[in-house]
């Protein structure tokens, strides 16, 4: 009966001093403030099992047409270069008031410097499926918007193709592949 009276306790002391804390309002919000260690951990821990529990059974679609890429690079360039970079760039102002910082996607995943970089544990099919889902949904509070309600799936799936050719290009090459004729309406411009 102490036990259970001690874990009672225990319970409600927790609760009440989370309270506290959370409504304190001393934990440093600003994106230029680095979360401790732990919370860290704790919110990279949680993206990283959502995204891959919401992403596994997605279907993958070919992604070696010509045409997807003509189509995803100039998508990445008008919504996604600012944070995310383009051959030859090495930041931007979005890219360096953002925190956590988004990764550099004109590098190689071993290059741009994210300890989550590959994300599906070697699977570079779960990795398309990520990437899919992260432009499809985005994620909460970290400056990634959710494209799905304004792009459709083929749409989506020409930016994860245009990314999977996007760290092999030179700037000379991206600038070609991301430039957007006006006078196409085909509807993935």
């Amino acid at each position: 009966m102490k036990t259970v009276k001690y874990l009672i306790l225990s319970a409600v002391g927790f609760f009440v001093m989370a309270g506290i804390f959370v409504y304190s309002g001393i934990y440093p919000m600003g994106a230029d403030v680095h979360h401790n260690k732990l919370t860290y951990w704790l919110l990279e821990t949680v993206r990283e099992q959502s995204i891959g529990n919401a992403s596994r059974n997605i279907a993958v679609p070919p992604l070696d047409d010509p045409e997807l890429l003509l189509a995803g690079g100039p998508d990445y360039n008008d919504m996604c270069v600012a944070c995310h970079l383009k051959p030859g760039t090495l930041q931007s102002d979005m890219s360096i008031g953002l925190y956590p910082a988004p990764p550099d996607l004109s590098q190689s995943e071993d290059e741009h410097g994210h300890d989550h970089a590959d994300d599906g544990h070697g699977d570079p099919e779960q990795s398309l499926r990520r990437q899919f889902w992260i432009i499809k949904h985005g994620i909460k509070a970290s400056g990634m918007p959710a494209w799905g309600p304004t792009h459709d799936d083929q749409r989506i799936w020409a930016m994860v193709a245009f990314l999977q050719k996007l760290p092999q290009l030179t700037p000379e090459q991206y600038q070609i592949l991301t430039a957007r004729d006006e006078s196409n309406t085909s509807p993935h411009h």
